[in-house]
């Protein structure tokens, strides 16, 4: 990975594993432009000043997928990253939360920031043998394992 920045814990950042009422797992599919790579993550993002984890993760899920916030519990496990987005190499620790829901809600990315409506290109409710086929990968690749911990 020579020639990337390395930014080690210098973005907190807070994910959610959304499970629907078919225990299907709801990721998010991003295009990083930059190393022309596709892949599927879970919603979550940066954790502003003065917000605590649990409060980003819930105020993600609600700009990200339309999903009510007040869904996600005050259940996480860490979570260690190693990945590259838009040429910037991140190594650090997220707490990845559990978010529950009967049925399988709508989902609507209405709040994207500009950043994000260049580079979502959807999303999809997998079930375990779903994420197991899937052409693209998958972060972190541990997904399934984290999703053990937190179920």
């Amino acid at each position: 990975m020579a020639g990337l920045a390395n930014v080690a814990d210098s973005r907190p950042a807070a994910r959610v594993l959304c499970v629907d009422g078919q225990d299907r797992v709801l990721l998010l599919r991003w295009h990083d432009h930059v190393s022309d790579v596709v892949f599927w993550e879970p919603p979550g993002g940066g954790i502003e000043p003065g917000e605590t984890p649990l409060e980003a993760a819930r105020r993600e899920l609600a700009e990200e997928t339309g999903l009510p916030g007040g869904n996600v519990l005050d259940q996480w496990i860490p979570v260690e990253r190693d990945y590259v987005w838009l040429g910037v190499h991140y190594i650090k620790t997220e707490p990845f939360f559990l978010a529950r829901f009967d049925g399988t809600p709508d989902v609507a990315s209405t709040e994207l920031t500009p950043e994000e409506h260049g580079t979502y290109r959807g999303h999809a409710w997998h079930s375990r043998a779903d994420l197991a086929a899937l052409p693209e990968p998958v972060e972190p690749p541990n997904l399934l394992a984290v999703l053990d911990h937190l179920l």
